[in-house]
């Protein structure tokens, strides 16, 4: 058996397995590109549509329009091609004026976009014809539209009130709510910091210090998060949902549209087929890349992939884990909570002040104690330490402290995209 080349930063590294009992390659089918997006937009909002009338039956000529799109960190989903496609939709097609579209970008708590962000999103010829503007969680006129069953306060900003409201987004697998986009165009994408923190502080166990079972990728069913969240953009009633489907580079490959609860559902069912992979049973040792530059450019990102490799790890397992992380960390607040690792206080913390990022970091630990990882990296081992990860400069170092023989192996090239699950089928 040749040696597996798999990516590391802008390099390849070989790692050898040939003393492995099976060895087994596990990758997504992602769908080819559209080749022609302005065609496949119109057949998606007039004659593919889920659920729903085509868009043009939905809008008039009269009504004011909200397109909530997703922010910076969503970029490789490429909104702003569609938002072109949609604003002269909207104009040339159902009539409207330029001063009834407005653009608001779904921060949820992150930080506003610049105003040079905000061309890059939403396109520099939407940019200069219709407003474009940031969300705020913490404004002053956020409106109270009211309560879930799991007892969320529900304040979102009055841009989604008392206008027509078009949501756009990528869906793709997600750690808390089982699927991203859709619904969290709204919770949290448009909320307040305070129905934020609500809905995610669903994802830790209400009595003991771990996460909830119901909470994880793939996960909807029962899932306290993403039925919050469900909850939340019924007050707003979306009139209409364009959900993204990315290929192997990035271009569009799917454009799912509809009503904004039924088309995304769909999206989420394609996204499974693409890049969820059945097993029958886990493995004992799992070799997992984060895919390479940029997916390893630092411990925040490359952090997916060892998630997702873990799902098809037997607890007590080996985990081969190759990220690069040539940045370091990456985001303050997902490496600063290993102060808070450190002192024990962990599940304290985070519930007093939950971010995502936190709550990533808390995820990561807890999917580590369960096996052995082994981390080719460029981070100090000293740095790793304390979240029990063992990091390695040299892969002939770390596979000296790995026995294959008569071991089961997954291999996951792509590990950021990639999502195992147990099959019984």
């Amino acid at each position: 058996m040749d040696p597996f080349q798999l990516k590391y930063g802008d390099t390849t590294i070989p790692v050898d397995l040939s003393a492995a009992k099976s060895v087994r390659v596990l990758q997504g089918t992602p769908p080819q590109e559209i080749e022609d997006l302005p065609n496949a937009f119109l057949h998606a909002v007039e004659d593919e549509c889920i659920e729903s009338r085509p868009l043009r039956e939905l809008i008039g000529a009269e009504d004011e329009v909200t397109i909530v799109i997703s922010d910076i960190t969503r970029y490789w989903m490429r909104q702003d091609k569609i938002c072109d496609l949609l604003v002269a939709y909207l104009m040339d097609t159902i009539g409207l004026l330029a001063e009834q579209i407005i653009i608001l970008v779904a921060l949820g708590t992150h930080r506003p976009m610049t105003e040079e962000e905000l061309e890059k999103l939403a396109g520099s010829r939407v940019y200069h014809t219709v407003r474009v503007v940031n969300h705020d969680c913490e404004a002053p006129d956020l409106k109270y539209l009211g309560l879930t069953s799991r007892g969320t306060q529900v304040f979102v900003n009055p841009l989604v009130c008392d206008r027509k409201v078009i949501l756009i987004g990528g869906t793709v697998h997600h750690l808390m709510s089982g699927f991203g986009g859709g619904r969290k165009s709204i919770l949290p994408g448009v909320s307040a910091k305070s129905t934020i923190v609500q809905n995610h502080l669903m994802c830790l166990d209400p009595l003991e210090p771990h996460s909830h079972e119901l909470i994880g990728m793939r996960k909807l069913k029962d899932n306290p998060v993403h039925e919050d969240m469900i909850e939340a953009a019924q007050f707003v009633d979306p009139v209409f949902g364009i959900n993204i489907i990315t290929g192997a580079s990035g271009g569009h490959s799917r454009l799912v549209c509809g009503n904004w609860k039924a088309a995304w559902e769909e999206s989420c069912r394609l996204v499974d087929r693409y890049f969820g992979v059945p097993i029958r049973e886990k493995a004992d040792t799992v070799v997992v890349s984060c895919g390479g530059f940029p997916k390893d450019m630092n411990l925040y990102q490359g952090v997916k992939s060892l998630l997702n490799a873990s799902q098809c790890l037997k607890d007590g397992g080996t985990m081969i884990f190759l990220a690069r992380c040539e940045e370091g960390g990456g985001a303050p607040d997902f490496f600063d909570w290993i102060r808070s690792l450190q002192s024990g206080t962990l599940d304290r913390d985070l519930r007093e002040n939950f971010t995502i990022a936190g709550y990533i970091f808390y995820a990561s630990c807890e999917a580590i104690r369960r096996s052995r990882v082994l981390m080719l990296t460029e981070l100090p081992a000293d740095t790793l330490r304390d979240m029990q990860l063992r990091g390695f400069s040299s892969m002939e170092e770390l596979m000296s402290h790995v026995d294959l023989t008569g071991r089961t192996v997954y291999v996951m090239p792509m590990g950021g995209n990639t999502v195992p699950y147990l099959s019984e089928e």
